[in-house]
């Protein structure tokens, strides 16, 4: 056996040296011919490559699909990082859009404050709203509006519908506003059309009850429920929000005010009515008053005095 594996090597040694030797000259006649300037070489080059090259269709095939293959990758890379592009853009619309939502719920609220129908007389601030301490014990918010906008404890608040509650709590940039639905919460309210008065009691609900009504016979479901002004606590006419029956057969009051969506308030500026220091210039003049308390003086002691 080691006798015909060292046969083979020295047959297939000079063998291999041989073909070597061969395909050199072979390529160096091919660079040398591919070299020559001759018109007659140039046919040759010509008939040759026509006589070659389409018969080498099968092999410059793998040599295809890899430049193919290669630029399908790079194609493959751009769209990727175009849609990873997109993606970003699409996330930036994302949030522009959740803003201009923002904003357009912004807007559509302070166009509801500009739309609610007032007294002339009043006058009111419009305040945001800061924090929401709603409690099961206590039901209130803050807003940004307080002593330095001239904001009084007692005054209305109200959003883009309905009373919301009373300032209770006046700091020099911030006020507390008493929720309708807390249970310290009393509201005189007249209903209408029948003209009945109530008084809104809170309960933590959003739809607290409404006592001491004089006939409920005259009080339907549905009816206005606004502030009747009594106490000069609250303006009158404010709407509150409307009458329903509970399933217990008591009445409520289903608020009008969104409470799920406090984000601006107008604080009404209510000074009361103007009181009365004297209750005789009711009857007489400024000038009889007057006279009245400042009593001519004796002729003789003016005599005297000169």
């Amino acid at each position: 056996m080691a006798n015909d594996a060292f046969k083979s090597e020295e047959f297939t040694g000079p063998l291999k040296r041989l073909v070597t030797v061969v395909l050199v000259l072979l390529l160096i006649a091919v660079f040398i011919l591919w070299r020559i300037d001759s018109p007659r070489v140039e046919r040759f080059r010509t008939a040759v490559v026509d006589r070659v090259v389409p018969n080498f269709d099968w092999a410059m095939a793998p040599v295809t699909g890899t430049a193919n293959l290669i630029s399908d990758f790079q194609s493959y890379q751009k769209i990727y990082e175009q849609n990873q592009e997109l993606r970003r853009e699409l996330q930036q619309m994302k949030s522009w859009k959740e803003a201009a939502l923002q904003l357009e719920q912004e807007n559509a609220r302070l166009l509801d404050l500009n739309n609610v129908r007032l007294d002339p007389r009043l006058t009111y601030i419009t305040g945001v709203v800061l924090a929401d301490s709603g409690s099961p014990y206590r039901q209130s918010v803050l807003i940004n509006v307080g002593a330095r906008d001239g904001i009084l404890d007692g005054w209305a608040a109200m959003d883009g519908i309905g009373l919301v509650g009373r300032i209770s709590g006046v700091g020099g940039r911030s006020s507390r506003v008493l929720l309708l639905t807390d249970v310290a919460s009393r509201v005189p309210v007249s209903i209408q059309p029948s003209g009945q008065h109530g008084l809104v009691i809170g309960d933590n609900s959003l739809a607290p009850p409404i006592d001491f009504i004089e006939n409920r016979d005259l009080v339907r479901p549905g009816d206005r429920v606004v502030t009747a002004g009594d106490g000069e606590v609250f303006p009158s006419g404010v709407l509150v929000g409307h009458i329903a029956i509970a399933p217990g057969g008591r009445m409520r009051v289903r608020l009008a005010a969104d409470y799920e969506r406090l984000e601006f308030l107008r604080v009404l500026r209510n000074y009361g009515t103007e009181r009365i220091a004297d209750p005789g210039k009711l009857v007489l003049p400024a000038s009889v008053l007057g006279a009245e308390r400042d009593p001519p003086e004796d002729p003789t002691t003016e005599a005297e005095d000169e």
